[in-house]
């Protein structure tokens, strides 16, 4: 049996990411793929416990160490429970984050090593990587009212955080994607959701059999 493909949705708060994974999931389910829609931190019970400990931490909330070893464990559940023997069936797996966002958020945010958060990929998960990682990119007011939409006055532990801590997460996300062009595409997400969905597709094109 073929393997399936992975793709991951990365970029910061407000990017369209989930809208993404969605439409992206139809579209290839209508093409009459096999589709697990998944997203991280979470993907199975396991890890939606996890998720729940991490963007509603209890007391003081969490040091950048235990908040990437939470993100770890919680992957390494999703990895084993979901994503590989959905790949191993030879279905396209969609998920809404995945390695990268760590290493742009507990990294580029909090500082950590990125040599030390690939080190607990790879104890973890496996060291399991995207066939695409697909960075979708909005300027910062756009971005900004989005949230405001989606979460009104709530946003959660993460979500959250300064301008600053979020600025270094951007940055970070560009560059992986500089540094490593070979497996991330990016998007523009400023424009209208469909406009996205159609960039989205277009890079997916040589995955499909198409021409880009």
């Amino acid at each position: 049996m073929t393997r399936g493909r992975f793709i991951a949705l990365e970029g910061g708060e407000g990017a369209g990411k989930s809208t993404q994974a969605r439409l992206l999931a139809e579209a290839l389910r209508r093409q009459g793929h096999e589709v697990l829609l998944t997203r991280e931190p979470g993907g199975t019970p396991g890890a939606e416990a996890i998720r729940s400990l991490l963007l509603h931490p209890p007391g003081e909330g969490w040091k950048v160490e235990a908040e990437a070893l939470l993100f770890a464990a919680a992957r390494a559940d999703h990895v084993a429970r979901a994503i590989r023997p959905a790949l191993e069936a030879g279905h396209w797996v969609i998920c809404d984050r995945f390695l990268d966002s760590s290493r742009a958020y507990q990294g580029g945010g909090g500082g950590m090593a990125d040599a030390d958060l690939l080190a607990l990929h790879r104890i973890g998960s496996g060291a399991l990587l995207p066939d695409l990682a697909l960075l979708l990119e909005a300027p910062e007011e756009a971005v900004a009212a989005r949230i405001a939409r989606r979460d009104g006055d709530e946003l959660d532990a993460i979500g959250g955080r300064d301008a600053g801590y979020h600025q270094h997460v951007a940055q970070a996300f560009r560059r992986f994607a500089e540094d490593e062009p070979a497996r991330f595409v990016r998007i523009d997400a400023s424009g209208t959701p469909e406009a996205t969905h159609e960039a989205i597709m277009r890079a997916l094109a040589p995955l499909l059999g198409h021409e880009r």
